[in-house]
């Protein structure tokens, strides 16, 4: 039995507002999410969605004109290039955060991310964090995950250069990689991810309590280790790109 045109239209319209829904809900939730990522995450929560409908939508609703980082300069690159990497554990990049609580104190969040995967392994968040808190969460991931890297990118942050990390690195033969002075694009994975950090939570929610703000970033975290696909990784999250290599816990 044939179905009219106007049923057909209906259905279609129908359909098309739930996608556009779903776009903007995407859009909203995950501001540095571009028209490609979205698609992705479309197609994975079983959407019959080709990416030219998801585009056209896309720049319908006007997303396409939300404000954008500026990109770097090519000179503001970092001169000397380091060895690439190539497998899970040769590099991970270490940085803080910091952020107020609704009573208006400071915390701070140690963010930790492995630089080929981009998993993001721990993130600490507390107040008046030290060197000594940075050695025992990095002994916590010795423990639960097995893992260390060979080469721990920082910054010159007292935290980073202080004894006990050096005696960590040493005693584990970890090979630490500073940034120079004034030389943030030194680190380039870590800020990247501590801007999305910063954009798709920080800046979203608002945080009663330390604890409060130890279960969100923790929430938030998770969502991007297991949710969030990337181009760079074949359009998979960081999860799925880690078990692809290494069989392991979950993070």
């Amino acid at each position: 039995m044939m179905q009219s045109r106007t049923v057909y239209n209906y259905r279609s319209h129908r359909d098309d507002r739930a996608i556009t829904q779903r776009i903007r809900e995407i859009a909203e939730t995950r501001i540095r999410y571009g028209c490609p990522r979205i698609h992705i995450l479309l197609r994975r929560e079983g959407w019959l969605v080709n990416h030219k409908k998801t585009h056209r939508i896309y720049c319908l609703e006007g997303l396409n004109l939300r404000s954008k980082r500026p990109r770097r300069h090519v000179t503001a690159r970092h001169r000397h290039a380091r060895p690439e990497v190539t497998a899970l554990d040769q590099c991970w990049s270490m940085d803080f955060v910091a952020d107020n609580l609704f009573n208006g104190r400071r915390v701070r969040a140690l963010t930790i991310v492995d630089n080929f995967s981009r998993e993001c392994l721990a993130i600490e968040v507390g107040q008046g964090l030290r060197g000594d808190d940075v050695v025992a969460v990095m002994d916590r991931l010795k423990h639960s995950l097995g893992r260390i890297p060979q080469r721990l990118q920082t910054d010159n942050g007292s935290e980073f250069i202080s004894k006990s990390m050096d005696r960590w690195a040493n005693e584990n033969r970890v090979t630490m990689d500073f940034s120079g002075p004034g030389k943030p694009t030194d680190n380039a994975f870590i800020e990247s991810f501590n801007g999305s950090l910063r954009d798709e939570c920080l800046n979203v929610h608002g945080f009663l309590s330390l604890e409060d703000a130890q279960e969100k970033i923790e929430q938030w975290r998770q969502e991007y280790n297991h949710f969030r696909p990337h181009s760079s990784l074949n359009n998979l999250t960081p999860a799925e790109f880690a078990r692809s290599h290494q069989k392991g816990p979950d993070l």
